[in-house]
Order: structure tokens, then C-alpha cells, then sequence
């Protein structure tokens, strides 16, 4: 309600003077622009598109500036493609910064405009910096942020069952046996996402690598300064596929492993709540997939613990380590309403509509963290504003297009199937660009 009081409270500004509303008192640095039309693409879309729609409600009303939004399934494939046509949105919001280096590299993106440069040296990590850069130069705005490090299940179901949260990965294991042996899967899983089919393993591997490999290890294996198919990653996916591939874990409410290559990666952790199965690893933005009428805390029908370590007393030198990802605005054009509008989302006051619109997180330092709802979302900005955790973004979003968004997904939805370990992370290597 108070997005469209807003909304409505700031169309009384002239054809290209700023609103006078005190609604409006947020979006002064942008006027100027009224009438004039900023086409967004991304990968966003269905329910989370309405949230981001609604985020940016005022400030279109405010400044006159109307947002033209496409979300397709498709954007990692389909966006060169326009670009090379010469049908580039924009802005893009790209969820990969391998993706965002390639078009830099096509010499597609412009440089991030003043404005934007100065609110991201202003509320963002140098970290967070340096993933939306390309050789040092600032070309996508870190926007939204999410965890990859949880495992969905059900507090109920673990209550009535007498299974306590595990702290290990072996005490994960020893729980996943227990589950089995009382007749339920342990896991489900689904990793069927259109174009982008396999990435949910991919996460997996790097959730993993992180855990026994150590964030050194992990970071020289993204930049490809070690093969892609060294001996840490093999055994990091070999104890991956101890789940994935195990038919006596896997995949409950769907069939044997060969189904979890044709779920869906939006149904998979869903019958939990049929108590089909018990553990699904999947990001903190799957709590949008949770039925509406399922209570997500911590002693509900649904909610998340963190994705144990492997040795958490002696350990890979990773300290507590977390996987994420975040979504980076970057501009194909460098039109003022268009800057306007990337400045805008770099903003604590865009973090906190992205909030009270959807409890979608933001790294952005002056993020109201009040104001998420969701449990989930809070013990996520939790995480990633906590100094004792390692963080490291999603690896195959950092890495070449063509690996990250193409061979790397194609190769773990072979190795599902049953490519054996080494050759499908050989097949990927072999992809890696000169």
C-alpha cells in the first residue's frame, strides 16, 4: 500500500521539472527526464518480475521515466544474440558477470556513469566492486544479492521424526542414511531450467569445492588457473554425486536420479511437504517457489539450515564458508535517464523497496535489514554482512559465457545422467576460451 500511496502521491511534477511531493523527496537527483522510456531485460520473471516491478513503481512515477520490463528464460542465450543484432535493451540485469565480461569484451557495455561509480564505492564492498568490474572499470551496479548455502526441509517433519539439524557434513550423511532406512528419500532435486538446465549442480560443486577445497583453491579454479578438471574438483563432485547420484537418497516424490534431470528446479524441493522427501539444496530465493500457504520459520512447515561444512574443526582454511550470487545492472547505453536509472539501483532506498516488495536481499551496506520479513531473507543479510564468514560468489557466474552459461550446465546434465565424473569436468575444461 504505501509503494502505491507513493506512486500516486508524486505525478505532480511538470513535463520536466522534479515532483514536489515530500514522497518524491528521494528521486530529486533524478529528474529531468520525464517522458522518456528505459528498457530493462533480464532473467527475471513470473512472480519475481511483479516484485521488481513494484520496486521501481515510485521512482517511475516520481520521475516520469517509464520502465520497460521484459523477463525471459532465455536472457543468458538470447541477449548476445539481440546485441549482435543490434537489439540490445538498455540496461541489462545480469546475473552472471562472466555474461556482463563478454559483452564488455564485444565491446556491447558502456562504463558505469559517475553517479553510479560513486554509490557503489559508497554502499557496496570492494568485493562487490570488483565482481561488476571488468579490467578495473565499473560496468555493472551490484542490484540483488541471494545465499546459495542452504538446505530446505521441514522443522515439523525433523520434530516429529526426532531429527535434529546437522552440524557436519558427516552428521548430514549419518541423518540422510537414518531418513532412508525409515523408508522416506532423504533428497529431492531438480534441476530442469530451460536454456539454463543444470545450474542447480553447479552450484552444488561449488558449494562443495568450497568446503574441502578452501576459498584459494576455489578462486584459482574460477580464474581457470588451475584446470577445470583437477583432482580437488573430481573429488568435490564425486562427493557431490555420493547424493545426486545415490538411488538410495534420491529423488523423493519423482522417481530414481534419472528424474532429477527433468524436474523442474521450481518443484524440486516440493514434496517436503508431502513428506516425500526431507532435504532439498537450493539458494534462499527458492522460499518464492513455497506454496503461500506454507509457514516458512523455524519451527514451521518449511525452512532452511545452512550447508555444513566438511571439517568444521580443522577445515580447508575457509572459516564458515557461504556461496552466493547477486544480480548487477549494466548499461548498453549511456543516455541520461538511462544512468539515472542504474544510479537508482545502486541506492540503499532501491534495496529497501526490493525489501518491503519482495524480501528480496541486497549486499548494499545501507540495506534496512528491518524491513525483510522472511526468516530466510534475514539470516541471509545476516550472513553476508557477517565479517566471520567466507564469502565467494557463485563461481560459473564469474567464469567465460561459453563455460559458465553453456558447457559447464550441459556437462552436469550429462554427468546426472551418468558421465562419469572426470570426463564431463574434461569436457568443460577442453571448452575453457584461449
Amino acid at each position: 500500500m504505501a509503494v502505491v500511496l507513493a506512486a500516486a502521491a508524486c505525478g505532480g511534477g511538470g513535463d520536466d521539472g522534479p515532483a514536489t511531493s515530500a514522497s518524491c523527496a528521494p528521486y530529486a537527483d533524478y529528474q529531468g527526464h520525464r517522458g522518456t522510456t528505459v528498457s530493462v531485460s533480464s532473467s527475471i520473471r513470473d512472480v519475481e518480475a511483479d516484485k521488481l516491478a513494484k520496486a521501481w513503481e515510485a521512482f517511475q512515477a516520481c520521475t516520469g521515466i517509464s520502465i520497460n520490463y521484459t523477463g525471459s528464460a532465455d536472457f543468458e542465450t538470447a541477449l548476445p544474440t539481440r546485441v549482435k543484432a543490434g537489439d540490445a535493451p538498455d540496461l541489462a540485469l545480469f546475473p552472471q558477470p562472466g555474461l556482463l565480461t563478454s559483452m564488455v569484451r564485444a565491446g556491447a557495455l558502456k562504463p558505469a556513469g559517475t553517479e553510479v561509480v560513486a554509490n557503489v564505492d559508497r554502499w557496496f564492498s570492494a568485493d562487490w566492486k570488483r565482481y561488476g568490474s571488468v579490467d578495473g572499470v565499473l560496468y555493472g551496479a551490484p542490484v540483488d544479492a541471494n545465499v546459495k548455502s542452504f538446505v530446505w526441509y521441514s522443522p515439523k517433519y525433523f520434530a516429529a521424526k526426532g531429527y535434529t539439524v546437522p552440524k557436519t557434513w558427516a552428521e548430514m550423511l549419518t541423518l540422510s542414511d537414518r531418513i532412508a532406512a525409515d523408508g522416506v528419500k532423504p533428497w529431492c532435486a531438480g534441476i530442469e531450467s530451460g536454456a539454463a538446465t543444470g545450474w542447480p549442480v553447479t552450484d552444488w560443486l561449488e558449494d562443495t569445492l568450497l568446503r574441502t577445497a578452501g576459498p584459494d583453491v576455489y578462486d584459482r579454479w574460477v580464474e581457470h588457473r588451475i584446470p577445470f578438471d583437477d583432482p580437488a574438483v573430481v573429488a568435490a563432485l564425486d562427493r557431490v554425486g555420493g547424493i545426486l547420484r545415490n538411488p538410495a537418497y534420491v529423488n523423493g516424490g519423482y522417481g530414481g536420479v534419472d528424474s532429477v534431470a527433468t524436474t523442474a528446479f521450481q518443484e524440486g524441493g516440493l514434496p517436503i511437504l508431502q513428506q516425500e522427501c526431507a532435504m532439498h539444496r537450493q539458494a534462499s530465493f527458492y522460499s518464492t517457489w513455497w506454496p503461500s500457504t506454507a509457514k516458512i520459520t523455524e519451527d514451521g512447515d518449511i525452512f532452511a539450515f545452512y550447508l555444513p561444512p566438511v571439517d568444521p574443526a580443522a577445515g580447508s582454511g575457509a572459516g564458515r564458508p557461504v556461496l552466493g550470487a547477486g544480480v548487477f545492472a549494466g548499461a548498453f547505453t549511456d543516455r541520461p535517464e538511462v544512468q539515472a536509472l542504474a544510479a537508482y539501483l545502486a541506492t540503499p532506498e532501491f534495496a529497501d523497496r526490493r525489501a518491503v516488495s519482495g524480501d528480496i536481499v541486497s549486499a548494499n551496506k545501507g540495506l534496512d535489514r528491518s524491513l525483510l520479513t522472511s526468516p530466510v531473507a534475514k539470516l541471509s543479510a545476516d550472513l553476508l554482512a557477517d565479517p566471520a564468514v567466507t564469502f565467494r560468489f557463485d563461481g560459473s557466474d564469474l567464469m567465460p559465457a561459453t563455460v559458465g552459461a553453456g558447457s559447464f550446465w550441459t556437462e552436469m546434465t550429462a554427468w546426472v545422467k551418468g558421465t562419469p565424473t572426470a570426463t564431463a569436468l574434461h569436457r568443460v575444461d577442453a571448452t575453457w576460451p584461449a
